[in-house]
C-alpha cells in the first residue's frame, strides 16, 4: 500500500487525520510548501491536481523550475556493522563504494513504478 498521489511528475504524500475526518497532503520534491486535502479521496484528488496545476502556472509566470534539481550527492547514515559488509562487498567486487551504493539504488528505483 502506497500513501502517495501521483501527478504531472508530481507526488503527493497523503495522510489521515481521524480527529478532524479529513485526508490531507503535501507535495513532495519542490522547494515550496503546498498543502492540500479532501473529506473524501475524490476531494483529496481532485484538490492534489488542482494544486500542482496551480503551481505549475505560477512556476511559468515566475520563470522558476517547479521540480526541485538535485546535486547528485547525498549522505546515507547505517550502522558501522552494514558500513564494514558494504566496503567488503565493494571490494569483492573490485568497485568503490559509492559504485555499490548507486548499484543497489538503480536496483531499488529503476523500472520500479
Amino acid at each position: 500500500m502506497k500513501d502517495i498521489l501521483t501527478y504531472k511528475g508530481f507526488i503527493g504524500s497523503v495522510h489521515f487525520s481521524a480527529e478532524d475526518k479529513v485526508f490531507h497532503g503535501k507535495v513532495e520534491g519542490i522547494d515550496d510548501l503546498i498543502t492540500f486535502e479532501g473529506s473524501t479521496v475524490d476531494e483529496l484528488i481532485n484538490a492534489f491536481h488542482e494544486e500542482v496545476d496551480d503551481y505549475i502556472r505560477l512556476c511559468r509566470e515566475r520563470g522558476k523550475e517547479p521540480l526541485k534539481s538535485y546535486k547528485g550527492s547525498f549522505n546515507v547514515r547505517i550502522s558501522p556493522e552494514l558500513h564494514k559488509k558494504a566496503v567488503e562487498r565493494a571490494k569483492t567486487l573490485g568497485i568503490t563504494l559509492n559504485k555499490l551504493i548507486q548499484r543497489a539504488v538503480e536496483k531499488e528505483t529503476i523500472g520500479k513504478d
